[in-house]
C-alpha cells in the first residue's frame, strides 16, 4: 500500500519545530544589576519560573511530536477529516506558547493557581485532539498500515486515552494545588515518552 501521508507528516514536522522554537522567546536575559559580582546570578535565579516553564513545555511539545510521529507510522491514508483533526493538533500545539508565558509569570504568585489552570487546560484539549485523530483514523481501518492488528489499535487508543482523566484531574488539582498538578502532568509524559515505542503491533 503507498503511503499518502507524506505531505502532512512533513507539514505537521515543520509546525512543531516551530511551536518548540517560540518557547525560547519566554527567555529573557536579566536587566543590569548594582554592579556587584554576584547581581546576575541573583538576577537569573529570580528566573526559575521561565526556565521551568520552557523546559516543562520543550518536553512536552517533543513528547507531542514523537507521539505523532508514531500515530503516523500506522497511517497509510488519508481523508478530509482526518487532516482537520490533524490541524487542530497543530493549532493546540502552537498555542502552547502563551500558557508556558502566563507560567513563566505568574507561577511564583498569588495567581499561579489560574496560570497552571489555563496550562493543563489546554493539554485537555490536546489529549481530545489526539484520541480525536486516533479515533477518525482507525474507524474501518480504512487508512492504517495493512498489517497492525486490533491489539495495535486498542493499544494505541488506550494509551491516549488515559491522558483525559489525568490531566483533567490536573486541571483540577491546578485551583488548590498548582505544583501537584504539574507534577501529575510530567508524570503523564514521562509515562507516554516511556510507551512510545510500544505503539505498534504488527500481525505476524
Amino acid at each position: 500500500m503507498e503511503k499518502e501521508t507524506s505531505r502532512i507528516e512533513a507539514f505537521s514536522d515543520g509546525v512543531f519545530a516551530i511551536a518548540i522554537t517560540l518557547l525560547v522567546l519566554e527567555l529573557h536575559v536579566p536587566l543590569e544589576g548594582t554592579g556587584k559580582e554576584d547581581s546576575l546570578l541573583k538576577n537569573l535565579t529570580a528566573e526559575w519560573p521561565s526556565f521551568m516553564a520552557f523546559s516543562l513545555s520543550f518536553f512536552s511539545i517533543f513528547i507531542m511530536w514523537v507521539n505523532h510521529h508514531k500515530i503516523f507510522k500506522q497511517i497509510y491514508r488519508r481523508n478530509t477529516p482526518l487532516m482537520f483533526a490533524n490541524g487542530l493538533i497543530l493549532f493546540l500545539a502552537t498555542c502552547v506558547s502563551y500558557p508556558t508565558a502566563l507560567l513563566a509569570s505568574y507561577y511564583h504568585t498569588s495567581s499561579a493557581p489560574i496560570a497552571v489552570a489555563i496550562y493543563t487546560a489546554l493539554f485537555v484539549c490536546i489529549n481530545l485532539a489526539f484520541n480525536l485523530l486516533w479515533w477518525i483514523a482507525s474507524q474501518d481501518r480504512q487508512l492504517l498500515r495493512p498489517d497492525i492488528t486490533e491489539e495495535g489499535i486498542k493499544r494505541i487508543k488506550r494509551n491516549y486515552l488515559y491522558g483525559i482523566p489525568v490531566h483533567t484531574l490536573a486541571f483540577i488539582l491546578s485551583f488548590v494545588a498548582p505544583t501537584t498538578a504539574l507534577i501529575l502532568c510530567v508524570a503523564l509524559w514521562i509515562y507516554w515518552a516511556c510507551t512510545s515505542g510500544k505503539l505498534s503491533l504488527k500481525s505476524k
